[in-house]
């Protein structure tokens, strides 16, 4: 494990160069890896482990557009896809990866294939760190471990096959075998990580759903709204809100941002756009530290993983759920961003 040093943070991380793929081959000769689940994060992780040579199988309800999906992705009813119980019994390691909802309406059916030795995966620390309110509560017996990409599925594989890969968090919330550690780090960097860096279940939790409500989702949509309103409020066309707005933001300045970092973008802006950033960004800053503070003590206190809970277990949450995307799909705003999409020259 090596140390890297943040502005005088030290952090344990593992890489690549000290723990490489054959060396997580060898670890996991002997391992059946079930993916339970092939929706969000299932398809990457289990494609990437595939293509780096473990033994993977998929478990998933039969008949389901998950299902169909994983057959087209080339695995195979009877030897390398089965329903979710048969897969949970082969497996000697359980990747729990349905979503949230999800993993607390199959407990009943997966926990008595966690038997002695086996270890259970999850990729999220939402089910064990809400177990009072998911009912989620492994056997004593077995190893629980968690490697939590920092992107979607998509972007997983999608770097995957640039040969590239996503930074993820570990964490082990119960080692049973004395092999947790070995497991959840083959796993790690077999599903394609970065780097691994070090976390708990708690943690990572937190650090998720308030990165989900704040910067990665909910803030940026809503400073999106804002500025695009402003803009239009005060004559300027769709065209001109949303580049200005969006456009410029993800296709100019964040590539930039992830290639050498904030001050990198800033120094390759024009010395008027530095002025008005380093002017600015204080008062955006103070503006929203409290919005944020108060995100994070309704994560904290379970409030949000509640409001998660119920909402996503009413039998009509997926038509509730399409409304919502679709009001948002139809506003004005992404409505500019599709038409400025399909003029971008790479899409003709």
């Amino acid at each position: 494990m090596a140390k890297l040093n943040f502005g005088g943070v030290e952090e344990n991380v593992v890489t690549r160069e000290e723990f490489p793929l054959d060396k997580a081959r060898t670890m996991m000769a002997n391992e059946t890896i079930a993916i339970i689940g092939y929706g969000v994060q299932g398809p990457g992780q289990a494609l990437n482990l595939k293509d780096n040579g473990f033994n993977v199988i998929v478990g998933q309800r039969k008949g389901s557009k998950t299902w169909d999906k994983a057959v087209s992705d080339g695995w195979v009813p009877g030897e390398t896809l089965f329903e979710i119980e048969e897969a949970a019994a082969k497996g000697t390691i359980i990747q729990y990866l349905l979503s949230d909802a999800a993993q607390i309406a199959v407990w009943p059916q997966l926990k008595p294939h966690l038997t002695a030795g086996k270890a259970l995966y999850f990729s999220h620390g939402f089910g064990i760190t809400y177990n009072d309110r998911t009912g989620i509560v492994p056997p004593a017996d077995i190893d629980v471990i968690l490697v939590a990409p920092k992107g979607s599925g998509t972007s997983l594989r999608r770097l995957f096959l640039e040969g590239r890969g996503l930074n993820s968090s570990y964490a082990i919330f119960q080692d049973a075998t004395g092999k947790a550690f070995d497991r959840v780090i083959a796993l790690g960097i077999g599903i394609g990580s970065g780097y691994l860096f070090e976390t708990d279940f708690k943690k990572e939790v937190y650090s998720d759903l308030t990165g989900e409500r704040g910067t990665l989702m909910g803030a940026i949509q809503g400073i999106f709204e804002a500025q695009y309103q402003t803009l239009r409020r005060h004559g300027h066309s769709p065209s001109e809100a949303f580049n200005e707005t969006v456009e410029e933001l993800t296709q100019s300045l964040m590539p930039l941002v992830a290639e050498n970092g904030m001050d990198w973008m800033y120094a390759n802006c024009s010395t008027t756009a530095q002025r008005g950033a380093l002017d600015w960004k204080d008062k955006f800053r103070d503006a929203v530290a409290p919005v944020f503070e108060d995100l994070y003590n309704s994560v904290a206190t379970g409030n949000e993983a509640q409001k998660s809970i119920d909402s996503n277990s009413q039998p009509d949450y997926r038509e509730k759920l399409e409304g919502e995307l679709s009001e948002l799909r139809n506003s004005e705003m992404w409505q500019a961003g599709r038409v400025v999409r399909s003029l971008r020259p790479e899409s003709k």
